[in-house]
């Protein structure tokens, strides 16, 4: 049966434990020079719907070390369910490369080509989930607070596809995730009641607050995203109303402990939910969370494809 990445919360914890230490594994050989050519001749097609540089641009190079090749395929190129239907884009990719990752407007897009692809699906940004990025995260989190007895994740703003699929990685290695968000901004119930199982069978939690600092008080990762996405801009206006005092600046870094950490999947808007200084500042371990897309997404493929 072929395996998909749509979502974490199809994958268990044990897969996403073994897909981290790939990771890490991978990444200490690429650092000494040493990786495998575990994907040569094998090719990735790259389904793009909405612009992106780390998501393009570390796939690429992912499939290139591993010595594999990508193709690009832009909205233009391809342009699913329009210029023909999703289903038959899929099974016609499937006779032409080894996996497909999809950067698509809508979830369901990517959900109907897991359905009738034969290679594996990999989910590159949804409206509603960005589980490449979450494996990023994971692998930075572990990183950092490696042998610690809990961790506890606060996520400030908005409950979009980021804080989704963060918050299920969460609930499935056992962290504490709290969200602070504005009302009307949080995750919906049914998802919220989700998490809350799937925190409480790992020995982790789950909660949903409304203030910043509450959240941050005794967090050992403090995270936010941009609170305006692709696809939001009529809402601009509305959302930074709505957003105002869920920064990340100086003041709330300082509420939480001094060991803390601050991460940002980027782009960042500085100066709505991130200043530059804390961006720039010894907490921030973004750009360290940015590289780990690269290393994370190697192991995705491998373990995948390989």
């Amino acid at each position: 049966m072929t395996m998909h990445l749509t979502t974490l919360l199809d994958w268990e914890a044990e897969r996403i434990r073994e897909l981290l230490a790939l990771a890490g594994e991978l990444k200490a050989r690429a650092a000494e020079g040493t990786l495998a050519p575990a994907l040569q001749g094998r090719t990735l097609a790259l389904v793009f719907e909405k612009r992106s540089m780390r998501t393009r641009v570390s796939f690429e190079v992912a499939m290139t070390q591993l010595g594999g090749h990508a193709v690009y395929l832009s909205r233009e190129d391809v342009n699913l369910g329009v210029r023909e239907p999703i289903k038959d884009g899929a099974r016609v990719l499937s006779r032409y490369v080894d996996a497909i990752a999809a950067r698509v407007q809508s979830h369901e897009t990517v959900e109907e080509l897991a359905a009738y692809a034969t290679v594996p699906v990999i989910n590159a940004l949804s409206d509603r989930a960005h589980p490449c990025q979450a494996l990023a995260d994971a692998l930075t989190i572990q990183e950092h607070f490696e042998g610690a007895e809990a961790v506890k994740v606060a996520f400030i703003g908005d409950a979009n596809n980021v804080a989704r699929s963060l918050a299920v990685v969460c609930a499935r290695l056992g962290l504490d995730y709290v969200i602070a968000s504005p009302p009307d901004y949080g995750f919906d119930a049914e998802f919220a009641a989700r998490l809350g199982e799937l925190a409480s069978a790992s020995g982790g939690s789950f909660s949903c607050v409304c203030s910043p600092q509450e959240a941050a008080e005794g967090a050992d990762v403090l995270y936010t995203d941009v609170w305006i996405s692709m696809g939001q801009e009529a809402e601009a206006q509305e959302r930074r109303r709505a957003f105002a005092g869920f920064c990340i600046d100086d003041a709330l870094l300082a509420a939480a402990p001094d060991h803390a950490i601050v991460m940002h999947d980027l782009p960042a808007h500085r100066g709505e939910e991130i200043t530059d200084s804390v961006i720039e500042g010894a907490h921030s371990a973004v750009f360290d969370q940015a590289e780990n897309r690269l290393h994370a997404e190697r192991a995705v493929l491998q373990m995948l494809i390989g």
